[in-house]
């Protein structure tokens, strides 16, 4: 049985969500502020932590940084506010998705099992030739098999997500991918409808590997591009 933390100083929301993931056969504990937050995750090592922003004593980010490093976890963040600064901040600290509030039940577990997936699927030895290739676009390296990321041969460390965002861009390089087939590709979520969720992780994306490899077609989606060598070649923004 998988166990999830939830962090939640609202006592009505916590309860409602660890009942609902409770009753879909997840073992499930809860913490109200950020102290306990970090003090559960070592004690019951969850398999993934749904983690409210606001928190008392200190925010739902500061115990993102702690636990990611001890011991790196999946990290569902909550957030009340529709900021996406939030949003990136939280990317950068080591979540692997977010959903802001309001959010349907049925939204929050499909996440928590979209994140388990993904994390899963990064887990899993690779089954084919494939799978194990390494992908190079321009200084861009992409080992699938050892899910390392490299640009002019420096490491970047991308969460589970963002991998799985990157290799579905590189594998359909010079494509125009929609949001929707990014939404069912990377986060399982057919028919979905949550286009911030991409725009913010492509974002998160262009802080760790440079503005210049992946562009934005206005309205439609996004494409992996190569930044053309005219004069060095670099375009980083």
């Amino acid at each position: 049985m998988q166990r999830i933390l939830v962090v939640e100083d609202e006592p009505t929301i916590a309860r409602a969500v660890a009942d609902r993931l409770a009753a879909e056969g997840f073992a499930v504990e809860i913490a109200a502020d950020g102290p306990a937050a970090v003090a559960a995750a070592r004690s019951y090592a969850p398999d993934l932590i749904v983690l409210d922003v606001m928190l008392p004593g200190f925010d739902g980010l500061e115990v993102c940084r702690r636990v990611q490093a001890e011991h790196p976890v999946p990290v569902l963040m909550l957030t009340a506010r529709d900021d996406e600064t939030d949003m990136l901040v939280g990317l950068g600290v080591g979540a692997d998705d977010y959903i802001t509030k309001p959010f349907s039940m049925r939204e929050l577990s499909a996440r928590v099992r979209a994140v388990l997936r993904r994390v899963e699927r990064s887990a899993a030895p690779p089954a084919t030739p494939v799978e194990t290739a390494t992908l190079r676009a321009g200084p861009l390296e992409i080992d699938q098999g050892s899910r390392r990321v490299r640009r002019d041969g420096r490491e970047v460390h991308l969460t589970p997500t963002e991998f799985e965002l990157l290799g579905c861009l590189a594998r359909n390089r010079g494509t125009v991918l929609t949001r929707a087939v990014l939404l069912e590709q990377v986060w399982d979520w057919a028919g979905a409808s949550g286009t911030r969720a991409v725009d913010s992780h492509v974002k998160a994306l262009r802080r760790k590997l440079g503005a210049d490899l992946i562009r934005t077609v206005h309205g439609v989606g996004y494409s992996l591009e190569v930044p053309q060598p005219v004069g060095g070649g670099r375009g980083d923004a």
